[in-house]
């Protein structure tokens, strides 16, 4: 029987369980492990699975090289930078994610921070309850409709974001060096040639890029300085993608007006500068959350186990095509 540990994972695995039931399938057991003070080594903990689930311990390649028995590892996200790709595939191990899970919620919570940053919400809200009513305190709120909101990249989840943009008005610019002019037109959309040129022009800029060797620090401080003093930054993506030290110093010199972000670059702490500043708004990486989002990301991740440990088959959402596979 194949043993797969979902370990340090939120809640218990009643609903995979069940899952598993439902589907007859009877070749594998699910492990809960739960060591938040990592008291015992990743390694030994996890010494004996076939598969493992993880949210953001490291799995590197002298882990892996200690894990005889691995076969997959099945990750509750899109993302997938907690795990060496290269090493996973010379292993034979696959590596899986979950894309789409989350799409409506995160596109939701992008629209949703780019109206609290156009309409003050939040800041406004802060007044109030410290006793100030006041509605011209903060900056001066202007229409979004005719503005530029500049996407970096374009997946579902821009896409899914479209609709409710050009209902209000705005026009859309995207850096998505992938993307073909042409492709992108088909979705009404105009293509930025360069990153910069996508700052220069937008009044918002959205990253929505996985984080990779290639996007880490992408928005530093020389693309900041190309954006206007009027320009809203917006980050749903990763903290990584992000130079989090010149985001800050260009919100402290006005180089941009505000930016709401539910990412920070050390999650680990749970400590940034930016939490100090009035002119931002921050959640604690709470886009993708929904009761919808979570318990579909979890039986997408499920059906990726199943479907390598249980079927015998090549993981649906296998991440490292390239590896050579042993039934």
């Amino acid at each position: 029987m194949a043993k797969v540990i979902y370990y340090n994972i939120d809640d218990n695995l009643d609903y995979e369980n069940r899952l598993l039931r439902e589907w007859g399938v009877t070749d594998i057991e699910l492990i809960e492990m739960k060591d938040p003070d990592r008291k015992t080594e990743f390694t030994e903990a996890v010494q004996a699975a076939d598969g493992v689930v993880v949210e953001y311990d490291q799995v590197t390649a002298a882990r892996m090289k200690k894990l005889p028995h691995l076969k997959i590892v099945a990750l509750q996200s899109i993302g997938y930078n907690n795990v060496d790709i290269p090493a996973a595939t010379a292993h034979g191990v696959c590596v899986t994610n979950i894309p789409g899970f989350c799409t409506e919620e995160v596109a939701t919570h992008t629209v949703g921070m780019l109206l609290d940053l156009a309409r003050q919400i939040t800041f406004l809200d802060r007044t109030v309850r410290a006793g100030k009513w006041n509605p011209l305190l903060g900056h001066t709120m202007r229409r979004l409709s005719g503005k530029t909101f500049g996407m970096v990249f374009f997946g579902s989840i821009p896409k899914a974001m479209l609709p409710v943009l050009k209902a209000l008005g705005m026009h859309v610019l995207v850096y998505a060096p992938t993307k073909t002019r042409d492709y992108l037109a088909e979705f009404g959309v105009e293509k930025a040639e360069t990153l910069e040129e996508l700052c220069e022009r937008s009044d918002v800029v959205s990253m929505h890029c996985p984080l990779s060797d290639a996007t880490r620090g992408m928005m530093g401080a020389a693309q900041f300085a190309k954006m206007k003093p009027s320009a809203f930054f917006i980050n749903t993506a990763r903290g990584g993608v992000v130079d989090e030290a010149a985001l800050v110093y260009a919100l402290q010199t006005g180089e941009i007006l505000a930016a709401a972000v539910d990412v920070i670059e050390d999650e680990a702490t749970e400590q940034s500068a930016l939490f100090a500043l009035e002119n931002t708004v921050i959640t604690p990486h709470a886009a993708f959350l929904s009761e919808d989002s979570f318990y579909n990301g979890r039986k997408m991740a499920l059906e990726q186990l199943v479907q390598r440990l249980s079927l015998r088959q090549i993981p649906s959402n296998l991440v490292n095509k390239e590896v050579h596979i042993a039934f």
